[in-house]
């Protein structure tokens, strides 16, 4: 599992001040896109992302009624995945063509209310699946735990997807989503908003470290 900083900002001075800090200690981030309609928070232009230079490549998660349109503004050439709400205004398979046509990976966000039944048949087109596990557009979301159970359902639906992760992610419920198979988790309030950024990033990929370590143990006993 990996550790992946999230760059949620409403101005983009903000996020570039972040986008630096992560240039430090990360390898890959997700910056968070939201219109102030699918989330009652906006952030800054995505256009405003090609205008960045930077080390970093990253995907975006577009929490917005018109993903194909916010897409299409974004052409910066770090970007390798672009994901959409599954509950967003856009049909799964013109998001598809969008992506293929960009070059970039598609994937697919689902809020915490959204039921298996629903999405399953959308998530069989499409490699990448993030779960919310907090309602989402703001850092710092209550966790939802019953999101575990959905994540578990997925993965023995779809062994070879890519099973990401979005908020409400702690040292202290890091070791439940290894256990079900998730291979990313996004972290923004508890690695940006208090504290140093790298230190607190250190600390989650150190807890994950030890966290392997004893399941690696355990599958050898």
């Amino acid at each position: 599992m990996k550790i992946v900083p999230a760059l949620l900002s409403e101005k983009f001075e903000d996020f570039a001040v972040r986008l630096k800090q992560a240039e430090s200690f990360a390898d890959y981030v997700q910056v968070d896109i939201m219109d102030g309609l699918f989330v009652p928070t906006k952030s800054f232009p995505p256009g405003e992302l090609n205008r960045i230079e930077t080390s970093l490549p990253f995907e975006i998660h577009m929490m917005v009624d018109d993903p194909i349109t916010c897409l299409n503004q974004v052409r910066n050439r770090r970007l390798k995945r672009a994901i959409f709400h599954f509950e967003s205004k856009a049909a799964f398979p013109d998001f598809l063509d969008a992506a293929k046509k960009r070059g970039v990976e598609p994937g697919m966000a689902i809020n915490p209310r959204t039921e298996f039944c629903d999405f399953e048949k959308a998530a069989e087109q499409i490699p990448a699946l993030t779960f919310l596990t907090v309602e989402p557009g703001r850092y710092g979301s209550p966790f939802r735990p019953e999101v575990l159970k959905k994540i578990s359902e997925t993965r023995a639906a779809f062994p070879d997807k890519v099973i990401s992760v979005d908020g409400g992610v702690s040292l202290d419920n890091l070791q439940d989503f290894l256990e079900i198979g998730v291979d990313y988790v996004c972290i923004g309030s508890r690695i940006f908003l208090k504290g140093r950024p790298e230190e607190n990033y250190r600390m989650f990929v150190a807890r994950l470290s030890e966290l392997e370590a004893l399941a690696a143990r355990s599958r050898k006993a």
